[in-house]
């Protein structure tokens, strides 16, 4: 009796509750992927392409408040994955199938699932190799910004006759983006972006020019941005390996500096990738 007694202590010292700013912003994010499942069994797909839009600012707000507040917690971290596969593997998934996908039959239900099965694989993937590669990049296309290539491609096709073309083309994309998250393939990860700092100021003027384009455009722009990310990740790949092979023996990179846990984000920001 003792022995249990010490034993339910001492879970109790350990688990001595939640940090509740960082963990109600993936309540948020959570909350807009459910919300784009709501709407795509409605029949609306462009609000909830755009719900996953929200999800994912949301997603890369939570880990860097935690960082900044000094709130990262285990829990934080296990949270932010779950309410990561939910609004970036489930929601687009079921968008995709019942936008895109229902009429290619077993052929179509196969490419949600694997969608959502490769995010998941993605996930667990991302949360134990933490600390082991270098923070500049991502092992694997992120989950967010897979989900975001999948939102943006039906905001940008559902436009009326456009529609029959674009579910070919989503039909495609959801295996190539399943075996992109789960590949070995390099990207960007944007951690290392400091926004508190000074910058040359052609950098500001050029997010503003990038800005005013995409609100002009939304639904092309924001596919267009998605798809060039995507593409991004082979060539910085190849890239990044030619510049190994080519350089000096002896002079390779210094290993990866080790992560501390974080609330999580995959493009850009905290949880996954």
């Amino acid at each position: 009796m003792s022995f249990r007694r010490r034993r339910k202590k001492k879970d109790r010292r350990r688990f001595r509750g939640v940090y509740l700013l960082p963990n109600l912003i993936t309540t948020g994010s959570l909350f807009a992927g459910f919300y784009a499942i709501v709407a795509s069994m409605d029949g609306r797909f462009y609000p909830a392409a755009w719900a996953l839009l929200v999800a994912m600012v949301l997603d890369g707000l939570d880990g860097r408040v935690a960082r900044m507040t000094k709130t990262t917690s285990g829990f934080g971290v296990q949270y932010d994955s779950l309410a990561d596969l939910v609004a970036f593997g489930v929601a687009p998934g079921i968008m995709a199938y019942l936008w895109a996908l229902k009429d290619f039959k077993q052929f179509g239900w196969a490419a949600a699932f694997l969608f959502v099965v490769c995010g998941a694989l993605r996930l667990a993937r991302f949360n134990v190799q933490q600390g082991s590669f270098d923070p500049r990049y991502f092992n694997g296309l992120p989950i967010p910004a897979a989900a975001m290539m999948v939102a943006a491609s039906v905001a940008f096709y559902h436009q009326g006759e456009m529609a029959s073309q674009g579910s070919r083309f989503i039909l495609g994309m959801m295996y190539v983006l399943s075996f992109l998250m789960v590949s070995n393939i390099k990207y960007i990860s944007f951690k290392k972006v400091e926004l508190f700092r000074r910058h040359p100021f052609h950098t500001l003027v050029g997010l503003v020019l990038i800005f005013v384009v995409v609100a002009t455009a939304p639904d092309i722009m924001g596919f267009l941005l998605m798809a060039a990310y995507v593409v991004s990740g082979p060539i910085s790949t190849f890239m990044y390996h030619r510049r190994e092979a080519l350089a000096p023996k002896g002079e390779g990179e210094t290993p990866p500096p080790k992560l501390t846990g974080s609330q999580g984000l995959d493009l850009g920001g905290g949880g996954e990738a």
